[in-house]
């Protein structure tokens, strides 16, 4: 029955190795039916991020470093519950492993560079400012008598 949709991958050629994934199952919290409340289906995955050699070292390094306050002992744990069935639990926990997996071991953003604002247009925007002080200090009602 084990017909799990292919590897899930990463980015690029890295997907998650699934010897490396340690299933566990358990009971779903919540309120349910009849059934509900006596199979397994809240899934819970864990992947030992520390000990893995699946991952280059470089995005080893930058994933233990994002993902340190999730941490216990090297290793991420991802639960999911949210279906009634244990197999799209599986699917569930498995994709959302892999997309945090890419966003921890994706490359820093390049800086900004900052860009000037040319002169004219700073310009304007006096110019623009000083005719509306103008037109607001000529709304005083001085000599409106």
């Amino acid at each position: 029955m084990d017909g799990m949709s292919g590897p899930h991958v990463i980015r690029g050629s890295v997907s998650l190795p699934e010897a490396e994934l340690q299933w566990r199952f358990s009971r779903s919290s919540g309120p349910g039916g009849q059934h509900v409340n006596t199979s397994d289906s809240q899934v819970e995955l864990r992947f030992d991020l520390a000990g893995t050699d699946a991952l280059p070292e470089v995005w080893k390094a930058r994933a233990l470093e994002r993902l340190a306050s999730r941490l216990v002992d090297g290793v991420i744990t991802v639960r999911s519950s949210e279906h009634r069935s244990q197999w799209r639990n599986r699917e569930t926990a498995a994709v959302r492993l892999a997309a945090l997996l890419a966003e921890a071991t994706a490359p820093p953003p390049k800086p900004r560079k900052p860009t000037r604002i040319p002169r004219g247009i700073n310009e304007r925007r006096l110019r623009e400012k000083k005719q509306r002080a103008e037109t607001k200090r000529g709304r005083t009602g001085r000599d409106w008598g």
